[in-house]
This record gives C-alpha cells, sequence and structure tokens, in this order.
C-alpha cells in the first residue's frame, strides 16, 4: 500500500504531494514502483496535527482518487469522516482506511456496510491532538486486542460484512516507541482475530529513535532500510499488507520471503 498525502503538514512528506497534479503523479510512480493499491489521504494524523474540515479534506482528495481511480490504480481513502469516505467511494475508491476503526465518525461504519467494501478497523484511542496522552495499557498487546476486537464487534453490529474487515495495530497511535515495538514482537496474536492485518510502521518515529544518532532522530527520508525490515518481518508474519511511502524496497523484500518460502515448500 503506498501513501499519497494530499496535506501540508504530514510528519513524512508533508507538502511535496499537496499540488493536485503533483499528487496524481505521485500515485501513479508508486504503483510504477511496486505498490499494489495507493491509499490517498488529506489529513495528517501525525502527533499533534489539527483536524481538517470536511469540505476542504475532499477539495484535496477527490481529484486525486478520480484520476488514480480512471487510471485503473486500487485506491483506498484515508479518512475517518464518512460524508468524505461517501464521496471517495463515488469517485472510484475500492477502500476505506478509517484510523479511527469507525470511532470518530458515528456514521463510517454505516457508509462502508452500506458500500460493501473493505474497511479498515484500526486500534483507536483518541484524535492526533491528545493521542499520546492515552498510552497507559496494562498489557498493551492483550489491551490493544481486546479494544480491537469491540471495535470489530461495533463494525459487524453495523452491518459490515466480517469478510471485508481489515485489522491495523494502530502502531504511533496511542502508542510509545517500546510498545510499537511489543506489538510488532507479536503481530501473529493480531491473526488470532481472524481477520486481515494491516502494518503501518513507514518512516515512523520509533524507527527515527532506534537509528538516532548523537541525540538527533535520524530523518524521515532515511528510515526506508528500517521501514524495509519491517516489511520483512510483517511477510513472514503473514500480513495483508504494509503501508509505506516508498514501495520499492518493501516490494523487493516481500518477493524474497515469498520465493523463500517457495524454495522450501
Amino acid at each position: 500500500m503506498g501513501v499519497v498525502n494530499v496535506t501540508p503538514d504530514s510528519f513524512s512528506d508533508g507538502g511535496r504531494w499537496f499540488d493536485t497534479d503533483t499528487a496524481i503523479a505521485h500515485g501513479l510512480a508508486l504503483v510504477a514502483r511496486g505498490a499494489d493499491l495507493v491509499d490517498v489521504g488529506g489529513e495528517s494524523t501525525r502527533p499533534g496535527a489539527v483536524r481538517v474540515d470536511p469540505e476542504e479534506e475532499q477539495r484535496r482528495v477527490l481529484p486525486v482518487i478520480t484520476e488514480l481511480a480512471r487510471r485503473g490504480v486500487v485506491v483506498s481513502v484515508d479518512t475517518m469522516n464518512a460524508e468524505t469516505a461517501e464521496r471517495a467511494l463515488d469517485a472510484g475508491a475500492r477502500i476505506l482506511n478509517d484510523v479511527s476503526g469507525g470511532r470518530a465518525d458515528p456514521r463510517m461504519t454505516a457508509v462502508a456496510a452500506d458500500a460493501g467494501v473493505p474497511f479498515v478497523v484500526m486500534h483507536w484511542r483518541a484524535h492526533s491532538a491528545q493521542m499520546q496522552q492515552h498510552t497507559e495499557y496494562d498489557d498493551v498487546v492483550a489491551d490493544v486486542l481486546d479494544e480491537l476486537q469491540q471495535q470489530i464487534d461495533d463494525a459487524v453490529a453495523a452491518g459490515i460484512d466480517p469478510a471485508n474487515i481489515i485489522t491495523d495495530p494502530g502502531l504511533g497511535f496511542s502508542k510509545t516507541g517500546a510498545q510499537n515495538w511489543e506489538l510488532l514482537a507479536q503481530l501473529d496474536a493480531f491473526h488470532a482475530l481472524g481477520f486481515p492485518v494491516l502494518v503501518a510502521a513507514s518512516r515512523k518515529r520509533f524507527l527515527g529513535e532506534l537509528l538516532a544518532a548523537h541525540g538527533s532522530l535520524r530523518p524521515t527520508d532515511e528510515r526506508e532500510d528500517a521501514t524495509a525490515a519491517i516489511s520483512t518481518l510483517s511477510a513472514l508474519a503473514d500480513a495483508w499488507a504494509v503501508r509505506v511511502h516508498e514501495p520499492r524496497p518493501s516490494a523487493d523484500a516481500v518477493r524474497v520471503v515469498a520465493r523463500m518460502r517457495e524454495a522450501g515448500a
């Protein structure tokens, strides 16, 4: 899953793809470099980010989704807003990726149910401005699994076909760096929920902390090798997809894992 942030303030590449034509070109380039689908978002969810009103979010993403879909790209829309989701689906999006897992907008699960499309349920506790104030867990893996199960139950109760549910442990969302590593170390536990798993670790702060030198975080665009390592581990753990800013290293990593398994079959 390649990432197109049509935003001025995303943590990794805010502003680089804010122009519509540039965002479209970037989406096509991601596919050329190995992305199977492209996730288009118009609202930054980095820690501390301020919410964007739906009209502005739609102004940013709808032309991009329309053109990428017209070109045959499989598009997911990264939104917490039900109205944006509806209009994105009308524009050609085929997957709803809601980082709140249906909690930010009470209409979202109904929209996903009515559309009958895949719906990503990410573990979520609070919006970006407050999320890092909600990192207390008794046992981060067990607690995230329990809370994610409740979100899944709510989605199914709203009419979403379980066959359309994809889960995401929500790395970096109400999680410390150490907690992210604990979740990654036990990705197998998320398969026990019975749904495909999306892993979104690309370029995140905990990788910058791991690779820090002389007290300074490794810059976001210099975290690709670490991201590809996470993609390798995710493939070994049978993840459904990895959400990445630069697809080629991760696509290559997945091919290596697939070929190794073929040789050992």
